[in-house]
């Protein structure tokens, strides 16, 4: 408290050390005049008194240029001093902002009334000072009362040289002890000077009055205008409390029967919930029996899906075989066929060659025929002529034709067993050629009973594996229904506050919904959607995400 009274003693003595100084100089005072500079300082300690701390991440910050800017909000006169404050270049800290505006301030003769506008807000001001602050307490308004006095002084002062932001507020007191008042002085001029200054104050008084005179006719206008509006809204606001009073009864029974309905709905939910809970327990014993069912068909299908791989190994390493055995079936076919057609060639030029002996047989069985016609008749000649041989033993000629004709008899012979060696050669060559016909056909029905199991054996392969793809799929519908039944626990409903998904909290309005595939718990908008699952026949509630995945699912299967 004790600085709070020398700062506005000090305060007192600049400011009439100014006023004196300024009425002997005429009253335009410039920046480079000492008492003016003084009365800055002492101003910027006014200011900075009681002014809390700020902290950053630079350091400690104290500055009155924060209060200060508050103006330009509360008075909007205050706008064009705050944006010629900072248009200035060469200010860089919030401290010489700070002088520069009390400077324009001043200029402008209305530094009592801005800092009037400040203290008329302290509520603002209580997060810039303490409570015990200068501007915080009553002096405040005593040092606005005295800076009014400043509206007769004159300043011209130039802020674009000035280097404020380094300037150091020290007080200077020998210039307020040359200022004690001085007996000895010309007593006249004081009176004249005191008469003047009396005289400027009143004149200044006088256009605050006015001022505050006129704005007090504006806010008693401004009230009688409020006035009959209140007094308008007041009626309207008795018909609206008496509407409302009609309105309460109307909804006290409303209410009455709402809380009659609620307690009907309560117990009709109580009596719902055991039903449900039975249900549910009839469902749990079902599921159980399911899964269990459901896990001895697991068993049975890894068998089958065991049998099924053997059974699908034999067939492909026996279809490997028969791959092999119809590549190796084709090379004896396309053999056989060769030599189908040089056994063809051959045949045919045998039977040109049995035409050929058999034109030449027939010519010599003919031959032989007339020759033994000849020998027959020869002979019956001869039988004629034994009588007559005796007598023609001498004749040497008939002897030498007859041995002639034994040779040739001799040499047809032979020539005749040759041509039957060689029909038998063909005989037996016929009965080969007969022969490798029927190996030719026996090999082609079986080139087509092969083929004909090969047919069948891909037509199984085929449907072994569709078996074991619809198998595969109703081994991941089992393990979806496993991992519905055992992975996924259900959650109960006093683990769960907030829904899953949206981690809204749940109440009254917003209920609580599992989800039948992962067992969470879920609001209304997050599992409103219906689908039928492995373990459920009918469609069942689930959640957005339990949706998408078992859609996916449902088209990547039917693909």
């Amino acid at each position: 408290m004790d600085d709070v009274v020398n700062l506005m003693n000090l305060m007192k003595l600049s400011i009439k050390v100014l006023i004196q100084s300024a009425l002997s100089l005429g009253r335009i005072l410039d920046s480079d005049y000492p008492p003016l500079q003084q009365f800055f300082v002492v101003m910027e300690h006014c200011l900075k008194h009681g002014l809390k701390v700020k902290k950053s991440f630079i350091g400690q910050t104290k500055s009155f240029f924060g209060p200060l800017e508050l103006v330009e909000k509360l008075c909007p006169e205050a706008e064009d001093l705050a944006t010629s404050v900072k248009s200035l270049p060469e200010l860089k800290t919030a401290v010489g902002r700070g002088r520069a505006w009390l400077r324009l301030a001043l200029m402008q003769k209305k530094l009592a009334d801005y800092l009037k506008v400040l203290l008329d807000h302290k509520v603002l001001l209580s997060e810039f000072y303490e409570p015990e602050a200068l501007m915080m307490v009553e002096e405040g308004a005593v040092l606005v009362g005295m800076l009014v006095s400043l509206n007769v002084i004159d300043a011209n002062l130039c802020l674009k040289g000035e280097d404020l932001d380094s300037q150091v507020g020290i007080i200077d007191f020998s210039l307020y002890l040359k200022d004690v008042p001085n007996t000895g002085g010309d007593k006249q001029n004081e009176e004249i000077t005191a008469f003047l200054d009396q005289k400027h104050y009143v004149e200044e008084l006088n256009r605050h009055l006015s001022c505050m005179v006129g704005d007090l006719q504006t806010k008693v206008e401004s009230i009688e205008r409020t006035n009959l509006k209140l007094m308008e809204e007041l009626v309207a606001a008795i018909d609206r409390v008496k509407s409302l009073q009609e309105e309460q009864q109307q909804l006290q029974q409303e209410n009455a029967q709402f809380c009659e309905q609620s307690e009907r709905s309560v117990a009709v939910r109580q009596e719902d919930t055991k039903l449900e809970l039975d249900t549910y327990k009839q469902l749990r014993q079902g599921l159980d029996e399911m899964y269990n069912e459901i896990w001895h068909q697991l068993k049975e299908e890894k068998r089958i899906r065991m049998e099924l791989e053997k059974d699908l190994k034999l067939q492909s390493g026996m279809k490997t075989e028969m791959e092999i055995a119809m590549k190796f079936l084709e090379k004896d076919t396309h053999e056989k066929q060769d030599a189908l057609v040089v056994l063809r060639q051959q045949l045919d030029e045998v039977k040109a060659i049995n035409l050929q002996l058999f034109e030449k047989v027939q010519s010599a069985e003919t031959s032989v025929q007339l020759q033994n016609e000849m020998i027959s008749s020869l002979e019956v000649k001869t039988n004629h002529m034994i009588p007559t041989s005796i007598e023609m033993e001498q004749s040497s000629s008939l002897e030498r034709e007859l041995k002639c004709e034994k040779e040739q008899r001799q040499n047809l012979q032979q020539e005749l067993q040759q041509e039957k060696d060689k029909i038998c050669l063909l005989q037996t060559e016929l009965q080969q050629m007969t022969g490798l016909k029927k190996e030719l056909q026996k090999l082609e029905d079986e080139k087509k009973q092969l083929q004909k199991l090969c047919e069948e054996q891909e037509q199984a392969l085929q449907e072994m594996g569709l078996h074991l793809s619809q198998s595969k799929l109703k081994m991941e519908d089992i393990k979806e229904v496993n991992k519905a039944l055992k992975g996924h626990s259900w959650l109960k409903d006093d683990e769960a506050t907030d829904c899953k998904q949206c981690q809204k909290e749940f109440s009254i309005s917003r209920r609580k919904h599992h989800c039948r595939n992962c067992g969470d718990i879920f609001c209304n908008s997050c599992s409103n959607n219906e689908l039928s699952l492995p373990s459920y026949p009918k469609p069942v509630r689930v959640c957005d995400a339990c949706h998408t995945l078992l859609l996916q699912r449902c088209s990547f299967n039917a693909s």
